[in-house]
């Protein structure tokens, strides 16, 4: 698979931008799962910063990632001295890529961990449904790769370090039509996905634009595997392309069933697809697909190489793009909190 790797800003940006309660219960009676990072609870030589990812769900290899970014940032900081002469901490809890979980998750964060500062969610939906507590609550929150526009417009407390959706669905329009000379392109989106939307919004858009043909739509729901119903419906309009903007758990299998029914159609996609599993899923089917993305590890920038050789020495992999933007994120709540010259 290859990737057509976008840079809306710097590929790596590094700057800027108790009393004891019970655990609140969620409307089921449960608690939103906490992942312990960091230990150290808010204190006066501490400032606790919230995470809220997926840790576990569909999309559980973004929080990882994502989770991997911030735990290094927070680790150099501190080694630095932490900010203020205050270590940093971490609160993450696990939302199991579900809006609702990112909502109540948010809500402990901000009224019983009392955070300076909320990190996340990957996932468009999600973070739709953090924002609007946190800006109630005044409480800044930076989010990795939320990329739908209708994140940040929610008020002047909520931040991104990405690029967003009329970006990424502009620039891979423009490379389908102009470099690969795509004319007719079907989409296969996430109904319950506000990314996914957005993406496709924007793509049949710029795509019609620019004198090409969106010759069908089909949608799915996330928590489907089965798409051969869609796939058949797009492969009677002979497509020479199919833009999924969706999730790599989603991607990888249907790319699979694609191949499987004889749909040739090259794969397009966005910042989604960014993740190994998708190979693990789709298998030879990926080969020669494209998506957009934030960042590539063959970028040759000084900033980007040092931040992978301290990646790979702390976890033993490659940095994906999430992992990145979490770094990035965390970097950039770092330095707002330190005190500026005067």
């Amino acid at each position: 698979m290859r990737s057509l790797f976008v840079a809306a800003f710097a590929t790596l940006a590094l700057v800027a931008c108790d009393e004891k309660k019970k655990d609140t219960p969620k409307p089921d009676g449960t608690k939103p799962a906490e992942v312990k990072t960091n230990e150290p609870k808010a204190a006066d030589d501490v400032i606790l910063i919230g995470e809220v990812g997926s840790v576990t769900g569909p999309q559980a290899a973004f929080g990882i990632s994502t989770r991997n970014g911030v735990e290094l940032a927070v680790e150099e900081a501190n080694g630095a001295g932490g900010v203020k002469g205050k270590k940093l901490a971490v609160r993450l809890y696990d939302d199991q890529s579900k809006p609702e979980e990112a909502a109540g998750a948010t809500t402990r964060l901000i009224n019983q961990d009392h955070v300076a500062v909320i990190l996340g969610e990957v996932a468009s939906s999600n973070s739709l449904a953090m924002a609007p507590l946190a800006q109630g609550a005044q409480v800044p929150m930076i989010t990795p790769s939320s990329t739908n526009p209708k994140v940040t417009e929610i008020g002047d407390y909520i931040f991104r370090v990405c690029f967003i959706d009329p970006f990424q669905g502009y620039v891979m329009a423009k490379y389908a039509r102009e470099d690969l000379k795509l004319a007719n392109v079907a989409i296969l989106k996430d109904v319950k996905s506000a990314y996914s939307e957005g993406l496709a919004d924007v793509f049949t858009r710029k795509f019609t634009e620019l004198g090409g043909k969106i010759v069908g739509t089909e949608a799915f729901a996330q928590g489907d595997s089965d798409f051969r119903a869609q796939l058949t419906a797009l492969k009677k309009l002979k497509p020479d392309g199919m833009y999924v903007p969706a999730y790599y758990n989603d991607v990888g299998v249907i790319a699979r069933q694609a191949k499987e029914l004889g749909l040739k159609a090259v794969m397009l996609g966005g910042d989604g697809w960014d993740s190994d599993k998708v190979f693990e899923l789709g298998g030879s089917a990926v080969d020669g697909a494209y998506f957009s993305d934030h960042y590539s590890p063959e970028d040759p920038s000084p900033t980007v190489q040092n931040f992978i050789t301290r990646y790979k020495a702390k976890y033993q992999i490659v940095p994906d793009s999430m992992a990145a933007l979490g770094y990035d994120a965390a970097r950039v709540a770092i330095e707002a909190m330190k005190p500026r010259p005067t």
